[in-house]
């Protein structure tokens, strides 16, 4: 039911959909190995009027941002959520990839940042999808909050 809400959605305002509407859907994992994302930005749910609003998030280097890098071999996704670094395991099946078995490091945050922590780590256990085009990654909630993240160089190789 929820898919199929967010296709109507989705195909009803597809001229106004970042990406475009042929961008792809749940890509599969080997179109994303050895990428780099940095969360640029982080859209909430929509209030009761409808209203979009985003959420404050580190970006830039010296900000220490939010990034997901994915492996070389596909299986894995490691990052940083702003203070603490984590990993996961990708599974993935004939619909795309799921992200599983997410765990980070538990150093000492600001509470602002261990806010944005948990709430980040929350989005990514519980995405619904993935929509890419180019440069640009979306994650899509369960709780229809977005999250975009843009390719960044990855030195990681």
């Amino acid at each position: 039911m929820v898919f199929s809400s967010l296709g109507i959605v989705l195909l009803t305002g597809c001229a106004n959909v970042i990406p475009p509407c042929n961008a792809k859907t749940s890509p599969p994992s080997s179109e994303l190995r050895n990428t780099k994302w940095e969360l640029t930005r982080w859209n909430l749910a929509p209030n009761s009027g409808g209203e979009v609003r985003t959420r404050q998030i580190p970006q830039g280097e010296a900000s220490n941002p939010i990034h997901i890098i994915f492996d070389t071999n596909g299986q894995r996704i490691s990052g940083s959520t702003g203070c603490n670094r984590f990993t996961a395991q990708l599974e993935e099946d004939a619909r795309g990839f799921t992200i599983t078995k997410i765990v980070s490091t538990k150093m000492a945050c600001t509470p602002q940042r261990n806010e944005l922590e948990n709430d980040f780590l929350y989005e990514l256990n519980d995405y619904r999808s993935i929509v890419r085009n180019g440069d640009q990654l979306l994650m899509i909630g369960a709780d229809r909050e977005v999250l975009s993240f843009t390719q960044r160089p990855n030195n990681n190789k």
